[in-house]
């Protein structure tokens, strides 16, 4: 799905600002029918949880409902008008007036609706939007709502970050011809000194296609006829990790020798490949140094912040990071927009976090329930992973900073079951883009003698927590445990390990001479401990520390106001450990290398 933009063919009008806003209730069934009757007001981008006071509102399991009023510019007659919404967690609804206009499903992607017959140019609609927060053993993630005794609804998962919910990115009134640009696929390659961009172009209509290729100084490089085709670029400067060059590639639409539609998309010229126990970044052995990260930030939840967004950017290159993890759902796209630019290197993940129901049992020393069954991650909930997976491949398939597709995390891997769930979504993700590698991420109870899908995969992505979870405050054992393991990983499998996840919860200013489990110097010398194994396994070719910043959490006795394994607090100050990480990483070049 292009996303909207303004060009010489296009405008774009941003829906972002206060909009009202009311929980469903029985008393109201049809809420788009006519203007909210509420005082409440719920600016967008943003989570609603945490803008109010009232509890109801941040525990309301459910329906909420956002509406304003919304002007079509005059000048659109004779243009299609849609309407896009960058994210509605879990689910959303679109209404103009009163018809219902698009639906959909997962929280973290993209939607949109022509609503071009339901507008007049000129005059102002009122544009609904319902969002649903309620997560089922079919939805990604999954999830499952319990009513109480008392009659109150209560929303149950299984991922351990707090389930803002809302509509967290921004929504759109667009215009775009008749006859348009409707997708634009690009891959690369390099043929010694020469860039190869190859490109399809598919059109709503008939058109004459025609491309070219423009430099960052906007000199003209490759140009060419027809929908699909390959552009050649001598001399090319290659898109690599922290220096993002990227070219532009025009795309213009032609009706009988007259421009109907232009689009650009910018383009980076790079490649990407697997090669026995290495990761290839244009040919140059990379190691990835980073984070997982969350979209989390106090009041506004998962709400997108472009002052958030430059200052963790900012953060990561001083601690010398070069890459995250969208972990543990798709990130807003202008995230990975500034990523593409600067050069950093994005493992790009669906919200298939959550497929574990065995940490139920961990937790509570319950019995856990099967994952794979079918009152469970059944066959309905794969359907609905695949399709999350076909429509973020279709969402950035054209950002050079995404290198790598995972396609969930945790899952319970060790169970019966889990090959038939996954071996279908490897094939899904391969088809819909041949070109990247595809991982996921093991859970620490799934190690070598017990997995069952780590053969499917390019490369392995593991969260280990040697140190904290098991071996807590001994750190001789755990260091002999996690190298152990790791050579049974590289022994068996033969392909390239990144640690995707490790590190322990801390709390800022807690100070200890000893091993002792939330002192700052505990973190730093966990992350060291990690750090002296990953030097001796071969197979390992990158470590992303779990985590960036602390972010919320649901209620709980086994977090302190939220999970506070961030080497930043949530409001992004250092941590003793991240002095010590920029002492690690700033010590690599780009590549990760040790110079």
């Amino acid at each position: 799905m292009l996303k909207p933009q303004t060009s010489a063919t296009r405008e774009l009008v941003n829906l972002d600002g206060m909009w009202r806003f009311a929980l469903d209730t029985a008393e109201v069934p049809e809420p788009w029918s006519a203007p909210l009757t509420t005082t409440l007001e719920a600016p967008v981008p943003s989570s609603y949880n945490d803008l109010f006071v009232d509890p109801a509102i941040r525990d309301h399991v459910g329906w909420v409902w956002y509406q304003r009023d919304v002007r079509v510019p005059r000048g659109w007659t004779g243009e299609r008008v849609i309407v896009r919404v960058d994210s509605a967690t879990h689910e959303g609804a679109v209404y103009v007036d009163g018809t219902e206009v698009a639906r959909h499903v997962g929280g973290y992607l993209p939607f949109e609706a022509d609503v071009t017959d339901l507008v007049t140019p000129g005059e102002t609609f009122h544009l609904t939007i319902g969002v649903n927060n309620v997560l089922t053993n079919e939805t990604q993630p999954p999830g499952r709502v319990e009513e109480l005794s008392d009659g109150r609804r209560v929303q149950r998962y299984y991922h351990d970050f707090y389930n803002y919910a809302g509509l967290a990115r921004s929504v759109w009134l667009a215009s775009r011809p008749a006859v348009h640009v409707a997708d634009i696929t690009v891959t690369t390659g390099v043929d010694e000194s020469t860039g190869v961009v190859s490109y399809l172009v598919e059109t709503a209509g008939d058109a004459d296609v025609t491309v070219s290729l423009r430099d960052a100084d906007g000199l003209v490089v490759a140009q060419q006829a027809g929908a699909d085709g390959e552009l050649r670029v001598a001399d090319v400067t290659l898109w690599q990790p922290g220096a993002g060059y990227l070219y532009d590639l025009d795309v213009e639409a032609h009706v009988d020798g007259v421009l109907v539609d232009a689009y650009r998309l910018p383009v980076g010229v790079r490649t990407v490949e697997v090669r026995g126990l290495e990761f290839l970044i244009n040919g140059e052995p990379f190691y990835f140094t980073g984070f997982g990260k969350h979209e989390d930030t106090p009041v506004r939840g998962k709400g997108h912040d472009p002052s958030y967004l430059v200052h963790d950017m900012e953060l990561m290159g001083w601690i010398g990071a070069n890459s995250f993890r969208t972990s543990h759902y798709p990130y807003a796209e202008e995230v990975l927009e500034y990523a593409d630019r600067h050069g950093i290197v994005v493992i790009d993940e669906t919200a298939a976090v959550g497929l574990n129901f065995g940490l139920i049992g961990g937790l509570t020393g319950q019995k856990a329930p099967a994952t794979f069954a079918p009152d469970g991650v059944n066959d309905a909930a794969r359907e609905r992973h695949a399709e999350h997976i076909r429509e973020l491949v279709a969402r950035d398939k054209n950002h050079p900073s995404v290198v790598m597709w995972s396609i969930a995390n945790e899952p319970a891997s060790q169970e019966e079951g889990a090959r038939e769930y996954f071996a279908p979504l490897v094939d899904v993700t391969r088809a819909a883009d041949p070109t990247r590698p595809v991982t996921y991420v093991n859970v620490m109870m799934a190690p070598p003698p017990v997995e069952r899908i780590a053969d499917l995969f390019d490369v392995i992505c593991v969260n280990r927590y040697y140190g904290w979870y098991v071996n807590t405050g001994d750190l001789a054992s755990a260091e002999a445990a996690l190298e152990s393991e790791l050579l049974q990983w590289q022994d068996i499998y033969a392909r390239p390990l990144i640690m995707t996840e490790y590190g322990g919860d801390t709390m800022p200013g807690i100070h200890s001479v000893w091993d002792q489990p939330w002192s700052e110097e505990y973190q730093s010398a966990l992350l060291d401990m990690f750090h002296r194994v990953h030097d001796r396994v071969p197979a390992i070719v990158g470590e992303q520390v779990w985590n960036f910043a602390d972010f919320q959490t649901s209620v709980g006795i086994f977090r302190v106001d939220g999970n506070k394994k961030g080497v930043f607090t949530r409001d992004r100050r250092p941590k003793a450990a991240a002095h010590s990480l920029r002492a690690r990483w700033s010590a690599r070049n780009q590549n990760g290398q040790i110079d």
